[in-house]
């Protein structure tokens, strides 16, 4: 363990990130499961109305904090930058090519920051999380009226006789039958797209985890502590290093 070499590699912008969408995935999923079973559970309406207020409120932190990675991929440092988390750019393919390789030999490359493979994987997280977080804010105004196109809704479906901002869920008595209809129409392939979209992420935050795992294991590293700490401990010099960047 002698030549075992410590390297700060994860800020704590990128980290306080990552632990806030871990939480808010598991709370929007798991939140999301009971309100697609409703009707198996016995959800009344009124219950239907608090889980969704929950969601979408928990969605809001989670949108908000993937608009801070956003920003923390132009000010964060150098492992945190878009350039080194997504797939792309001077160098890539040939970085892929050698890192397949090394792998095919057993003997793969070490990185600090994300592996040229994990910057794929990496890439369609993002995918799903914004699709995630983009329709959610939509459905959020379809179902309960709220923001950001909440108002806007409103203003389409009701009735005549009804103030758009008294309007509320699951109350089809303010509705305008036609115009709610057609939001409806709007809706469904809102819908189908967060849909499939939140199963495809689970589907990939399986392949995350297991990864995550298999290369801990695999390298004898400390990858999934190094999220908590944002130091890792590696021998040799990852690809990636920067010469003076460990203790």
């Amino acid at each position: 363990m002698s030549d075992l070499k410590t390297y700060a590699v994860w800020d704590a912008g990128t980290r306080w990130c990552h632990w806030v969408n871990v939480l808010c995935v598991i709370g929007l999923a798991a939140i999301g499961l009971v309100i697609l079973n409703d009707g198996t559970l016995g959800v009344t309406n009124p219950g239907k109305v608090i889980l969704k207020t929950v969601h979408v409120w928990i969605g809001y932190v989670f949108a908000l904090n993937l608009l801070w990675r956003m920003v923390w991929g132009f000010l964060g440092n150098r492992y945190a930058r878009w350039g080194r988390v997504l797939p792309g750019g001077k160098g890539y393919v040939r970085a892929l090519r050698s890192y397949v390789a090394s792998l095919r030999a057993g003997r793969p490359q070490q990185y600090l920051g994300h592996n040229p493979m994990g910057r794929l994987s990496v890439a369609v997280l993002f995918l799903l999380i914004f699709s995630q977080a983009i329709t959610g804010l939509a459905l959020a105004g379809t179902d309960l009226f709220y923001p950001p196109i909440g108002q806007w809704i409103a203003q389409w479906v009701a009735a005549p006789d009804v103030a758009p901002g008294s309007l509320q869920p699951y109350a089809p008595e303010m509705y305008d039958p036609a115009a709610y209809e057609s939001m409806r129409s709007f809706r469904k392939p809102i819908v189908s797209v967060h849909l499939y979209s939140f199963y495809a992420l689970i589907v990939m935050v399986v392949v995350h985890v297991t990864a995550v795992i298999v290369t801990e294991l695999r390298e004898e590293g400390n990858i999934i502590s190094a999220m908590f700490t944002g130091r890792k401990s590696m021998k040799g010099l990852p690809v990636d290093a920067e010469r003076s960047g460990h203790d």
